[in-house]
């Protein structure tokens, strides 16, 4: 694991409060951050030449502070620890990845399974299988071992870097009038946290997309010469500040709105029921439809139908929220709507639809293919020889992992939440079991 330099470190972390509402700035700040942040003028870093004095530090392509995309970025997303803004820790042997984010820990793609299925068969899930995989050489992240392209697109796995979904410069914006540029007024905040763009004293200001997510148009510069802008714009969601943080007793939402399974097209255009095309796929962006609606809210756990509306919400089976922040008047407040929802347990409603995040996290999870739940036993827990209730009560449903690795890859929930013989999550939906 890298070690930070203590200056960068401090100017990064540190969250400001400042002017325009009691609006809170961080590093981006919705948009385009300080440039030294990120990129070196002259080979140097903090006075200190980039390559002698700390070679940790390599100046890398577009005079990154890191000798890739990816590991410019986690020199601060990533750490051996936890906090706010972490999507990378150090995997602990027996436990897991330190950060339970919505997204999930990239320290995911390190770690792989080997387990003894029936007979004497051996099943293994490797990293590969457990989530996006960043190319960052920095921190020994390799491109995809499986594929050279995006499943279902056409994206180089071989240049695939967090700045192929997150625009680091961040021209999106949500501009006063509830339309969405690249331009047209200054961007004041994020639009990760429930700011709503506004107008004062005549003005109009601007706050950034959902975590800076590439919108239509996007294109980074590294895949000018080869590559395809994106057609779908970046989605609307809104979250709490502290949503790095283990569900042992509490839960936390992302709110999720517009676009939120369209733009993942961007690059698996096959995978979706929205593009019309691939024969292998789930409904994504389209409405709930009663009969999910009503299992959704009812449902508790493996027998259990007896849930209602108001706590019916899971964090392992979120969904869109109608389809707020759609371009137009109406999405000038999607963000605060949003972020209102993100502060409820309320289950699902008419309007609301399936969402390609209802199954996956968007980073890494502890599950093959990102899912957000295991799906290759029938059972989730069981009984020990105590009548305990565990995750790992058989070897088949931990496959290769710890009680604490599953109750990690779960967002810290524990096994108790959903008694024994739980059966896999989609029946949260569905209803089967």
């Amino acid at each position: 694991m890298k070690i930070f330099l203590t200056g960068l470190a401090l100017v990064l972390a540190a969250v400001v409060v400042m002017g325009l509402g009691g609006t809170v700035y961080a590093f981006h700040s919705g948009g385009v951050a300080e440039c030294e942040g990120c990129h070196t003028m002259h080979n140097s870093h903090n006075g200190e030449p980039m390559n002698e004095n700390n070679p940790l530090y390599v100046a890398g392509p577009y005079l990154l502070t890191g000798s890739d995309q990816s590991s410019a970025c986690l020199n601060c997303h990533g750490t051996s620890s936890t906090g706010s803004y972490h999507i990378y820790s150090t995997y602990l042997t027996g436990t897991g990845p330190q950060n339970t984010t919505p997204g999930g820990d990239f320290a995911w793609l390190m770690r792989s399974y080997t387990w003894v299925g029936p007979g004497t068969t051996v099943n293994n899930s490797d990293g590969f299988k457990h989530g996006h995989n960043i190319v960052a050489a920095d921190y020994a992240f390799p491109s995809d071992g499986r594929f050279t392209a995006s499943p279902g697109g056409d994206y180089p796995t071989s240049t695939f870097f967090c700045s192929s979904c997150h625009d680091p410069h961040s021209k999106r914006r949500v501009l006063s009038n509830g339309n969405i540029a690249s331009t047209g007024e200054p961007i004041r905040s994020s639009g990760s946290y429930g700011a709503d763009p506004t107008v004062i004293a005549g003005n109009g200001y601007a706050v950034g997309m959902f975590r800076l997510l590439g919108g239509t148009g996007y294109l980074p510069k590294s895949m000018e010469a080869s590559g395809t802008p994106f057609v779908f714009d970046a989605f609307r969601a809104a979250v709490k500040s502290g949503y790095n943080s283990k569900e042992t007793t509490t839960q936390t939402r992302v709110a999720y709105g517009y676009n939120s399974s369209e733009w993942c097209a961007n690059c698996h255009q096959q995978m979706h029921s929205l593009e019309g095309v691939g024969n292998i796929v789930h409904p994504t962006g389209e409405p709930l439809g009663g009969t999910v609606i009503a299992n959704y809210n009812a449902y508790v756990s493996s027998g259990k139908m007896t849930g209602n509306k108001a706590t019916a919400f899971s964090s392992i089976n979120p969904f869109q929220s109608d389809n707020y922040g759609a371009p137009g008047a109406g999405s000038v407040n999607a963000n605060s709507t949003l972020y209102a929802i993100s502060q409820t347990l309320v289950g699902a409603e008419n309007n609301d639809r399936v969402s390609c995040v209802s199954c996956h996290r968007s980073h890494a999870s502890g599950f093959d293919s990102m899912l957000r739940f295991p799906y290759g036993y029938e059972f989730m827990t069981g009984l020990n020889s105590a009548n305990e209730v565990k995750y790992t009560y058989a070897v088949r449903a931990a496959m290769g992992r710890t009680e604490a690795e599953m109750e990690n890859a779960m967002g810290g929930r524990p096994a108790t939440l959903y008694g024994a013989y739980q059966r896999v999550l989609c029946n949260k939906c569905h209803a089967k079991d």
